[in-house]
């Protein structure tokens, strides 16, 4: 134990030796010690924001901000931190006992794999390491290999079938999921091969999702037989402070346990009993905040996010000092932010350690802000039988090494430098040891201390990886970000058609501006976002390009199904991935009152083989803009002003009602005459790749749009915007408010 831990034991909160609820065992000591923190007359050392603990001397002196952080190296935190340790012991014994705290989740066998679950990631479906559309096959040794060569590998996956291309109809989440090529037996068979290279898998619920298809069952026990169905290992509880007591016992129901994992702090403390797992969305403080969570349950397993960071090295010191876990999120929503290659390494060796060491980072006597002699150098203790971790961040720009840690030592003791993998040899002054060892700018430390005449031999392969990984510091490493660059997928062209074939308009040759900006809900103005152009330098979300347009005929309305089913008898056509494929259409003809409706359910693959079979193509995106603005500018096709009674009149119901004829509404025409352009059905135009993700551009909006949450896929009915819609497959791309029409070279 080093200088300034001690403390009462009794007020320290500990799991009974026979493992029996919290509530039972430690009722009278946390009572007593409840007690004795109501009757302390100072205030608290610390103080609560949210699920972080602030750490000693850090409490507000009424300094405004700037000045806090200009006189912050001169308060006195190694001083300070008896008294605070002692009083966040008191105050988390108290509020154990005030919650009534019971930690039998937490003792469960098939539970306890959480305890070991450091690094989880978050994949969209989409991502093209995960699921390879040409061999329709889930790719799951690829995805993780790349994970593990780049910064050593996961413990869990929370794969994100939904947001944000939910809501462009009225399928839910529990159907979405149902629609990822294969169905669930391939799901199924995809959670079990990342269970073979031990990987749990999660799935997200999301409470906001009131406004699609009824699924006829509560949320939670919709949630809790689907997780059943496909063997998953936990959820993730989207926008969620917490999940109730509810989603639990829907598991109980099924008799498949299911882990629960938040996105937000908890609304009610009393949720830590029941919610294994959290995310934490972390104050970046230069002094580390304790993890709340981890201090009144050890065993809890909280992963640090930041999925807009482009340096996460404050989201890894921080986790690293508290010794939980990391959210290495990449693929945001279709945005790819990869990890920098010094971001990467240093989480290949923070979880090398973990991995190692694991039953010590749950120590029930973890203690936080060990005194360093060094400002600016942060450490923690995790003790365990016969042998103590230390975790230390450098918070300094710069490196120090000498003097970091002053130990109590006793004979026979000896010590480990985990991050370097080597014994050390610390200076023995009155009994205690002075513990040297580098420490890079913004670095870190692992130090073991043990007793025995001979390292353990479990330790040996950690200090030989260790070893080789430290001959290259992480400065050696580059920091820098960079943008995924994307390409746009090339749309042949066809034979020329002098005059307008029948059922299309001609557009002349003109110039326009063409500019237009993606509505994707999140990501700001960042480099990388929505899709780049081919004669721009990167992703971003605004566009704009003063262009000279060839002439060229377009559909005056979209495609209908009487058009589709015409094509489908005489060219025979069936895709290979039929899950969905005009599903509305009954004994493989539509309705008769749906002939002339806009035909759905059609892929971008089933589109583009309807216009080939025509001599025909899908318009490029600023054909398209053309066609429906003209050259001067307006937001919609008859003008800059929204017009209902020239659209199909809106909907939001739970099912998706039949669509209405095309042609219902010719005084909302383009200045060319190409109606039905907005407010109808989204229209397929352009694909855009990139190394990890597909994403075609949708124009035009539709009618409809399930009600209740500003987190469904966003309409785009401004001739100024588009919507930007992630790819898997056609089984789950397909969609009901979803239809095309094809455009023809003039000449």
């Amino acid at each position: 134990m080093s200088a300034g831990e001690k403390s009462d034991p009794k007020c320290m909160w500990r799991r009974g030796a026979a493992s029996r609820p919290a509530r039972r065992w430690g009722a009278p000591l946390l009572a007593l010690c409840a007690l004795q923190f109501a009757h302390a007359a100072e205030p608290l050392p610390f103080a609560v924001r949210e699920s972080q603990l602030t750490g000693p001397a850090q409490m507000d002196l009424g300094e405004v901000d700037w000045l806090a952080r200009l006189n912050n190296w001169k308060r006195d935190t190694a001083g300070a931190q008896p008294a605070w340790l002692a009083a966040m012991q008191a105050w988390r014994a108290q509020h154990l006992a005030a919650i009534a705290y019971d930690d039998a989740q937490y003792r469960r066998p098939e539970l306890q794999w959480t305890q070991k679950n450091f690094i989880q990631t978050q994949a969209m479906v989409e991502d093209r390491y995960l699921y390879d559309p040409i061999t329709r096959r889930y790719t799951v040794q690829r995805f993780l290999d790349d994970l593990k060569r780049r910064y050593g590998g996961i413990d869990s996956v929370l794969l994100w079938p939904l947001y944000p291309n939910m809501g462009i109809d009225h399928r839910n989440q529990w159907d979405l999921l149902r629609d990822m090529p294969g169905g669930t037996d391939a799901v199924r068979q995809m959670v079990r091969d990342f269970h073979d290279q031990g990987v749990r898998v999660l799935f997200p619920t999301l409470p906001w999702d009131a406004g699609s298809r009824d699924p006829g069952l509560a949320p939670p026990d919709a949630t809790a037989r689907l997780m059943a169905e496909i063997g998953a290992d936990g959820i993730n509880g989207d926008t969620m402070n917490g999940l109730p007591q509810s989603y639990a016992d829907a598991a109980a129901r099924t008799g498949h346990p299911l882990v629960l994992e938040p996105e937000l702090s908890f609304k009610d403390d009393a949720m830590l009993a029941t919610n294994l797992h959290s995310w934490a969305y972390w104050d970046g403080s230069f002094v580390p905040l304790v993890s709340k969570w981890k201090w009144l349950e050890p065993r809890h397993m909280a992963h640090v996010s930041d999925r807009w960071a482009t340096d996460r090295s404050n989201t890894f010191q921080a986790a690293f000092f508290n010794g939980v876990g990391v959210q290495s999120w990449e693929n945001v929503w279709g945005w790819w932010n990869q990890m920098t290659p010094r971001d990467g390494e240093a989480l290949r060796r923070i979880s090398t350690i973990y991995r190692a060491v694991p039953a010590l980072l749950v120590s029930a006597q973890w203690t936080p802000h060990v005194p360093t002699l060094h400002y600016g150098i942060y450490a923690s203790r995790f003790p365990g039988a016969g042998r103590s971790l230390w975790t230390l961040v450098n918070r300094n720009e710069f490196q120090v090494k000498e003097g970091i840690l002053k130990l109590e030592h006793r004979a026979g003791q000896r010590y480990l430098d985990l991050w370097n993998g080597r014994e050390l040899q610390p200076r023995i002054e009155d009994g205690q040891a002075v513990i040297d060892l580098p420490l890079e700018a913004r670095g870190y430390g692992a130090v073991l201390q043990f007793e025995g005449a001979a390292i353990p031999s479990e330790l040996a392969p950690l200090l030989e990886t260790m070893s080789g990984l430290a001959r290259t510091p992480l400065q050696a490493y580059s920091a820098d970000w960079t943008f995924l660059p994307q390409k746009i997928v090339p749309i042949a062209a066809t034979a020329r058609a002098a005059g307008a074939p029948a059922g299309m308009v001609s557009v002349p040759a003109g110039s326009f501006d063409f500019r237009v900006t993606g509505i994707e809900i999140e990501g700001e103005n960042r480099p990388g976002m929505d899709v780049q152009y081919p004669w721009e330098d990167s992703p971003r979300r605004g566009h704009f390009r003063h262009m000279r347009l060839d002439a060229f005929h377009i559909d005056r309305y979209p495609v209908s199904n009487l058009d589709f089913k015409r094509f489908i008898d005489s060219a025979g056509y069936r895709p290979a991935d039929a899950h969905n494929f005009l599903r509305h259409w009954q004994g493989g003809a539509p309705r008769p009152a749906e002939a002339n409706s806009p035909v759905t359910w059609v892929s971008i693959e089933d589109a583009r083989a309807y216009c080939r079979a025509a001599g025909k193509r899908l318009p490029h995106e600023w054909e398209w803009q053309f066609a429906a603005q003209g050259n001067d500018g307006r937001l919609y096709p008859w003008g800059n002003e929204w017009d209902a009674a020239l659209v199909p009149a809106p909907s939001s119901a739970r099912e998706l009602p039949p669509l209405p004829p095309v042609g219902q509404h010719p005084k909302g025409a383009s200045p060319f005459g190409v109606e039905d352009m907005v407010a109808t059905v989204w229209q397929w135009t352009e694909e855009f790749e990139d190394e990890h993700t597909r994403a075609a551009i949708l124009r035009g909006g539709s009618f409809y749009q399930p009600a209740g949450s500003h987190w469904y896929f966003p309409q785009a009915r401004k001739l100024t915007e588009h919507g930007k819609y992630l790819l898997m497959a056609p089984s789950k791309d397909r969609a009901g408010a979803l239809g095309f029409r094809c455009a023809q070279d003039a000449g």
